[in-house]
C-alpha cells in the first residue's frame, strides 16, 4: 500500500459483529472469560484494548514497522524507553530538544542514576566521542524543537550499530509522511500522537515503532505494568484523525514553504529557521532524508527584544498563542517562557534558542490569511 492508502486501511478491519466501517471505541475495562486463562485476546484494557491495538496497528504500517505501542502521552512513550534502562547507564541526546523530554531526562531519571549528555548532532562521527562501555542510548529529534535542526538519521544509526547502542527518535515533527527513521536504521522511533498525527488539538496520547520483536517485548512489558495507557476514546479519535494526515500533511507544507518566504523577507525578522531553505544548515541532509520540509518555522526578531516577541505573540489572530503544534488550526509559541522554560538559559541560547524567538506550527488555512495576520502584528514593533 501506498501512504494515503495505509492511512486509511492499514491495521482497520470492518467491525466483525456488525460490519461497522469505523473502528468501534470498545469502552471496557475487562472481559468476560470462558474459564480462567480462555479468552479471546482481552482480559483487562490497560493490557490490551480492540481500539487501541487498532491503532497501534495502523501507526506501525505508517512507520514501516513491526510492532507499536501507545501511551497516554509522549512523554509516557519516553518514560517507557527510558525505563529500559539501568542506575548507571549513560544516554548521549541532541542539545536541542523539546523542553519536556530535557525535563523528563534530568529532573527525572537523573535522579536514578541515569547520566545525560547533551552534545550536537550536526557532525554524527563526533558522537563517538561521548560514547563508553555504559552508554545504552542516543536520543534524537530531527527537525529539532524549536531549532529545526536537521539531524543525520543514516549516520547517526551506523554510529550507534558500530557502538551496540540503541538509537531512538523522536519523529514527531516529521510524522511519518515526511519520515521513516526506522528505513534509516533507527531501532525506536517515537511520537507525540497529540501533535500531526492525531491533528485536531483534541487527544493527547504517544507512541513507540520498533522492528525487533525482543525490544517490543520489554516496552510491552512496561506499557503494562506502569499503566501509562491511553482510553479508547482517544485511540478512536486518533485513528480518524490519521485518515487524513496525507492531505494535512501536504496543506501544513505548502503553507510552511509560503510562511518561510514571506519572514525571510520582512525587515523586522533577523533569521527564519526552517529547513526548505537551501541555506538551512543540513538543508542536504534533510533534503535526502525527508519527503517534504513541513510546516514548522522559528523565526527572531531585529534587536532580540523579548517585549517585542510578546506584542507579537498577543497581536496575532489566525496563529493562536497557545502551547502544542500538529493541529489543522495555526499556533504560536514563546520557547524560552513556554515550550522550553524548564531548560536554564544559558543552556537555551547556546543552540541559539534566544528570548525573542517564536516558533509558529503552520496550519491548513488560507495561506494569505496567515501572511496578513502575521504582517499586521509585526506592524505594531
Amino acid at each position: 500500500m501506498k501512504f494515503g492508502t495505509k492511512a486509511i486501511h492499514a491495521g482497520v478491519e470492518p467491525d466483525p459483529s456488525t460490519g461497522a466501517i469505523m473502528t468501534p471505541i470498545y469502552q471496557t475495562s475487562t472481559y468476560v472469560q470462558r474459564s480462567p486463562g480462555d479468552h479471546q485476546g482481552y482480559e483487562y484494557s490497560r493490557t490490551h484494548n480492540p481500539t487501541r491495538t487498532a491503532l497501534q496497528n495502523n501507526l506501525t504500517a505508517l512507520e514501516n514497522g513491526k510492532h507499536g505501542l501507545c501511551f497516554s502521552s509522549g512523554l509516557g512513550a519516553i518514560d517507557a524507553i527510558i525505563k529500559l534502562l539501568n542506575p548507571g547507564d549513560e544516554v548521549i541526546s541532541t542539545n536541542d530538544l523539546y523542553g519536556g523530554s530535557y525535563r523528563i531526562f534530568t529532573k527525572v531519571f537523573e535522579r536514578y542514576g541515569i547520566k545525560f549528555h547533551f552534545v550536537s548532532m550536526d557532525e554524527p562521527a563526533s558522537i563517538g566521542n561521548y560514547i563508553n562501555e555504559n552508554t545504552k542510548l542516543i536520543w534524537a529529534e530531527t527537525p529539532t524543537n524549536p531549532m529545526m535542526n536537521i539531524i543525520d538519521i543514516e549516520a547517526i544509526a551506523a554510529v550507534a550499530k558500530k557502538h551496540q547502542v540503541l538509537f531512538a527518535v523522536d519523529n514527531t515533527f516529521a510524522t511519518p509522511f515526511l519520515q521513516n527513521p526506522l528505513d534509516l536504521g533507527a531501532d525506536i522511533v517515537m511520537h507525540s500522537v497529540t501533535k500531526y498525527l492525531g491533528g485536531h488539538s483534541d487527544v493527547v496520547m504517544g507512541a513507540i515503532i520498533v522492528n525487533d520483536d525482543a525490544l517490543a517485548d520489554k516496552l510491552a512489558f512496561i506499557q503494562n505494568a506502569c499503566g501509562a495507557t491511553p482510553g479508547p476514546q482517544d485511540c478512536f479519535l486518533v485513528l480518524r484523525g490519521i485518515k487524513t494526515l496525507h492531505l494535512r500533511m501536504e496543506r501544513h507544507c505548502q503553507n510552511g514553504k509560503t510562511i518561510a518566504a514571506f519572514l525571510k523577507n520582512h525587515p523586522k525578522i533577523e533569521k527564519v529557521y526552517w529547513p526548505g531553505f537551501e541555506d538551512h544548515p543540513n538543508h542536504v541532509i534533510a533534503k535526502k532524508q525527508m519527503r517534504d520540509f513541513g510546516g514548522m518555522i522559528s523565526f527572531t526578531l531585529v534587536g532580540n527584544r523579548i517585549e517585542d516577541a510578546k506584542k507579537v505573540l498577543e497581536n496575532l489572530h489566525y496563529f493562536a498563542l497557545a502551547e502544542s503544534l500538529g493541529g489543522v488550526e495555526s499556533l504560536c509559541g514563546h520557547p524560552a517562557t513556554m515550550t522550553h522554560a524548564s531548560i536554564p538559559k544559558e543552556e537555551r541560547e547556546k543552540v541559539g534558542l534566544v528570548d525573542s524567538l517564536i516558533r509558529l506550527s503552520v496550519g491548513i488555512e488560507d495561506s494569505e490569511d496567515l501572511k496578513e495576520d502575521l504582517k499586521k502584528a509585526l506592524e505594531l514593533i
